[in-house]
């Protein structure tokens, strides 16, 4: 049984930034696609990272400012946030799948179908 943990949500201020991980077991993330996906409150679910063994891409909301970092020793991944708005706040969900199909499958529309497994959540609320 495959199981996501989410960690490191917290209260920051504008500016700041900010790491959550995802810790998996039953899972090698070395073997899968590992997204993220955060929900503020009132919208919908955005895919915002997509991240195989090698390659990693962004949603145009976070692009630029936020960074994907591997622990596969520690079968965890990293999402390092910087210079974070309020237009951040949500609750970020980690989301993974043994990966079966190319990188561009999973990646192209960072979409929740694909993903399996799905962490618990850990919400990170940006203000003064």
């Amino acid at each position: 049984q495959v199981q996501l943990e989410d960690s490191g949500g917290d209260w920051v201020q504008p500016g700041a930034s900010l790491r959550i991980s995802c810790t998996a077991s039953g899972l090698s993330l070395a073997n899968a696609v590992v997204a993220w996906f955060r929900q503020a409150p009132g919208k919908k679910r955005e895919g915002i990272v997509c991240a195989t063994e090698s390659t990693s891409s962004y949603s145009a909301s976070v692009k630029g400012r936020f960074a994907v970092s591997r622990e596969y020793f520690k079968n965890t991944i990293h999402l390092r946030m910087n210079n974070l708005t309020p237009e951040d706040t949500a609750t970020y969900y980690c989301a993974a799948v043994r990966k079966r199909r190319s990188s561009n499958f999973y990646c192209d529309n960072i979409r929740p179908n694909p993903f399996d497994s799905w962490g618990q959540g850990t919400e990170v609320t940006v203000s003064n």
